[in-house]
């Protein structure tokens, strides 16, 4: 399945009230015509991200001409749940792991992290709704078909559900320079790995709830890696410790 930008107030209002994976939608500032306002109603009811915006974006971003107003973008796949990937951890009789990430922006970066948490034995990816790619073609493309195997869950709140998935036994451990050598941690047990932004790193909040930090050692010039390679590099450290390579 595509992804696919929809334009039209009666296609968008369709695609909302069938359940759609509907990721955003771009409706003009200032309206208050009937049929507008019942888009924003139904986005609204389902969490859907509403950006109102002026008629020139609408028409910078419109490929048919015909956006009377409204243009929505539709998710490539169907997301999962939480409990998906728990109940996933679960059937494979394995601790639950899981990665976190925190406003990846970049849909190659994010394609790549779900194909390598496919590769690790990850149970699933989790991504916040807001300032964060969602599930493009390009994501699709990049993932090379893990999206059809590894379930992708999209949160209002990411430390809500840090807290939550903490209750369940979960830990979280979040990459970050500030923290202690990753080959001198037990990354052992049900683990999340959390990821921070391509720029900022992790947000103040979700880093002051991850029980460690983990730092990759760099032996470069420059001080940060791809945020898609230091998923790797953490996640098949964890992988490591989980077939018994800790020393």
């Amino acid at each position: 399945m595509n992804d696919s930008k929809i334009e039209g107030r009666n296609p968008v209002l369709e695609a909302l009230r069938a359940d759609k994976p509907v990721d955003k939608v771009f409706i003009l500032e200032g309206s208050h015509e009937g049929p507008l306002q019942t888009i924003v109603r139904e986005a609204k009811k389902r969490d859907v991200i509403l950006n109102f915006v002026t008629k020139d974006r609408l028409n910078g971003m419109s490929e048919t001409g015909k956006h009377q107003g409204v243009i929505a973008y539709v998710a490539a796949y169907e997301y999962g749940s939480v409990e998906d990937m728990l109940a996933l951890a679960k059937e494979r009789e394995e601790d639950p792991f899981l990665i976190l990430l925190d406003e990846i922006e970049d849909p190659h970066n994010l394609g790549a992290i779900i194909r390598t948490a496919n590769q690790a034995g990850a149970h699933g990816v989790i991504i916040p709704k807001r300032r964060a790619a969602g599930l493009t073609g390009v994501v699709a493309r990049t993932s090379a078909g893990a999206l059809n195997y590894t379930p992708v869950a999209k949160v209002t709140n990411l430390v809500q559900t840090m807290k939550e998935l903490k209750e369940k036994g979960l830990w979280f451990v979040g990459a970050d320079m500030t923290g202690e050598v990753m080959y001198r941690q037990n990354l052992t047990g049900p683990i999340g790995l959390v990821i921070g932004n391509e720029g900022e790193g992790l947000g103040r909040l979700v880093k002051e709830n991850c029980d460690f930090l983990a730092q990759i050692p760099m032996q470069g010039q420059i001080d940060s890696l791809n945020a898609s390679v230091a998923t790797g590099i953490l996640a098949y450290e964890i992988v490591r410790q989980r077939l018994g390579g800790r020393k």
